[in-house]
């Protein structure tokens, strides 16, 4: 173990402020971190004394009989079980899960929204969560749910997890700590993370107001794609994934669980924090992403290939080749391709797309897809470039192009997704984003040889 993953973590309550969040790399890694010397036990998981005074306690995310488990063991103050008490049914009106299908709501078609705005309302992780559209059955545990995040507060003695799914958080503005059990992650802009299920934590404002995307997976774990043909190198490099060194907090305070379980939420009160991992070992933790340090790959020669060549991290399905979810990257590159119409083209997919953009431009939509903003393209509904892109794209000197100042995600699952009441009648949809394709003319000439 080297000294990078056994700093003397203490999180300072409540804030955080005082420490430096600090990290571990690797994807999937089996990682070992203390935050005081010798916490670990050498050579077995669960001691009849831990050092200390500790609890030995082991979080699993999978099946023990999975074919590579994944689990944490941990070694806390107190365990799990003291930070459980009876539990009350809340109340959180904009975070919805699947199945989720509304009589008078339409989501057959395609749609854009502008970025919902900030209001005066102070609005923490919970309350500010305002889910867009859901997919499948979370009892079932298959599908997703798109959610957009609008932050103005931290938690203060208040804590989360969910019960129903592992959460990919993408922001777009301001910064956010996330106070885990394993330990912190501070995030920005152009970052992902990674909340397994399961994980408690807590959310604090670094810089605010913070909005975002999130993407809430009920089905298998998210992972990194298969690359094939690919080979070992280039897209998402494991090294550049970092997980979280050990960092807890022991502090006596009145305090506030909430848990989301089969989509409901409860809640249930305790006397101190339950961010009291001192040290743990295994591969089942939070981490970060740099979407800056994605290499894409594409076509050198001719043709466009298919978004999936971008796909950044992918939650499987069962049946081989199709996801449950796709977390695919659309961020700078050279366009080179020789006589070829460069952007995406036009078609019909058995996937459902949902998009969002961090900053700037997408080469499909110049107009309109404004940073903050998403659209929705259900499955099996035709989309593509507007005229103008189609008109540039087909008429540009095809030299060697940098497309710059750009960065959108999609979600792409083999769901439809519904739209919820607030992406329906609240957030700010552009009712007129499906006339972007009425201009597109009719250009066919039988002549022969005619181009």
């Amino acid at each position: 173990m080297n000294d990078q993953t056994k700093p003397h973590h203490m999180i300072q309550a409540p804030s955080g402020a005082g420490i430096t969040a600090g990290y571990m790399p690797g994807f999937g890694n089996d990682f070992e971190t203390e935050a005081l010397p010798g916490a670990l036990p050498d050579g077995m998981n669960s001691p009849q004394k831990c050092n200390y005074g500790l609890y030995g306690e082991q979080l699993s995310g999978t099946a023990f009989t999975d074919t590579r488990p994944e689990r944490t063991w941990c070694y806390r103050i107190r365990p799990s079980v003291k930070h459980s008490h009876r539990y009350n049914r809340i109340d959180l009106p904009h975070w919805v899960s699947a199945p989720h299908v509304i009589d008078d709501v339409t989501s057959l078609g395609q749609y854009r929204w502008d970025p919902v705005p900030h209001s005066d309302v102070p609005l923490t992780w919970l309350t500010g969560m305002r889910t867009m559209t859901t997919a499948g059955d979370v009892n079932t545990q298959t599908g997703m749910a798109s959610h957009i995040y609008l932050v103005t507060e931290s938690m203060k003695d208040a804590y989360f997890y969910s019960a129903d799914s592992e959460l990919l958080v993408v922001p777009q503005e301001g910064r956010l700590r996330f106070c885990t059990e394993l330990g912190i992650i501070d995030l920005e802009p152009k970052e992902i993370a990674i909340l397994p299920r399961g994980l408690l934590y807590r959310v604090e404002v670094l810089e605010g107001p913070a909005r975002g995307f999130v993407c809430e997976n009920y089905g298998q774990k998210f992972e990194l794609p298969g690359r094939g043909p690919i080979g070992a190198n280039c897209m998402a490099n494991p090294r550049d994934f970092k997980t979280p060194v050990a960092a807890f907090e022991d502090r006596d305070a009145p305090s506030t669980v909430t848990i989301k379980w089969c989509g409901q939420f409860h809640e249930t009160h305790i006397g101190h924090s339950p961010l009291d991992v001192v040290a743990w070992h295994g591969n089942y933790a939070p981490l970060k992403y740099d979407l800056r340090t994605y290499c894409p790959v594409g076509a050198v020669l001719f043709d466009h290939p298919d978004p999936s060549i971008f796909t950044v991290l992918t939650a499987p399905s069962g049946q081989p080749g199709v996801a449950n979810i796709d977390f695919v990257l659309f961020r700078e590159r050279w366009m080179v391709a020789e006589n070829t119409f460069r952007p995406p083209w036009y078609h019909k997919n058995i996937m459902s797309e949902l998009m969002g953009n961090i900053y700037g431009q997408y080469d499909a939509k110049p107009k309109g897809f404004i940073p903050g903003g998403m659209s929705l393209h259900n499955m099996m509904l035709p989309h593509g470039p507007d005229k103008n892109a189609f008109e540039s794209a087909s008429n540009a000197d095809l030299d060697a192009v940098k497309l710059d100042n750009t960065m959108s995600f999609m979600f792409e699952t083999r769901f439809p997704q519904h739209l919820t009441r607030f992406a329906a009648d609240e957030a700010p949809l552009q009712d007129d984003y499906i006339d972007c394709w009425g201009d597109i003319e009719k250009k066919f000439d039988g002549t022969p040889g005619k181009k």
